[in-house]
């Protein structure tokens, strides 16, 4: 059974970011990643479910509209931080859930490419790493930041590296290349650290109950 409002998170503002960006490469075409948006659907609907009312930025298809629940569409992760960034005023806690693209093509181009050539190159540079960029802005003063890592190899060491790079509260880690869970999937697990240390193992489960395990441990950590 879903848990019911939390006294810790009742009236507090969350941001939440779902799915995967997409950085165009021509007007039909762009790069992507799988993520589906799911989990980051999941965790607003938590957070809502537990007293908080959200604002879901989100790259993917927009969940059914709920008392509580704010949804702004967004595309390319330049559009995510601009959309993140504009609803941080009076938000007390930020899940970037989202798969943000970490590059795009220098220049996109403004009609359809045409087949033909043996090969096509693409020039690629970095996306805007939005969790770097808020964590120097004013906006985010006073923000409680919540991180999420997909990985593929050395999952704990990885994430405890982006969790310090990025000055997070909490990271959560999953790994991807396991079969069942994490991009795509109904399921996922994870492993939620803190900043202090902790450690917490968030057994295999559907979305849905990772994502109420998630938002207990954030209330946990605003106590």
């Amino acid at each position: 059974m879903s848990p019911g409002p939390d006294p810790t998170i009742s009236g507090l503002r969350f941001v939440v970011t779902a799915g995967g960006t997409r950085e165009p490469i021509d007007p039909v075409r762009f790069i992507g990643n799988r993520s589906s948006g799911k989990m980051g659907n999941e965790l607003a609907a938590a957070a809502v479910r537990q007293g908080a009312s959200v604002t879901l930025v989100t790259a993917a298809a927009a969940p059914a509209e709920q008392p509580g629940l704010e949804v702004v569409m967004v595309e390319t992760a330049a559009e995510m931080h601009a959309a993140v960034r504009d609803s941080l005023p009076g938000t007390r806690v930020l899940i970037m859930a989202a798969a943000v693209a970490d590059w795009r093509p220098r220049d996109a181009a403004r009609n359809k490419l045409k087949r033909g050539a043996d090969t096509l190159t693409l020039e690629l540079v970095p996306t805007v790493d939005i969790l770097r960029t808020l964590h120097d802005d004013a906006a985010a003063r006073g923000v409680f930041v919540v991180g999420f890592a997909a990985e593929t190899e050395h999952v704990i060491d990885n994430a405890r590296a982006k969790l310090a790079a990025k000055q997070l509260d909490l990271i959560v880690v999953n790994d991807v290349s396991r079969e069942g869970i994490g991009m795509g999937a109904d399921d996922n697990e994870v492993t939620v650290i803190g900043r202090d240390g902790m450690l917490r193992t968030i057994a295999r489960a559907p979305k849905s109950v990772i994502a109420d395990a998630i938002v207990r441990i954030i209330a946990s950590r605003l106590r």
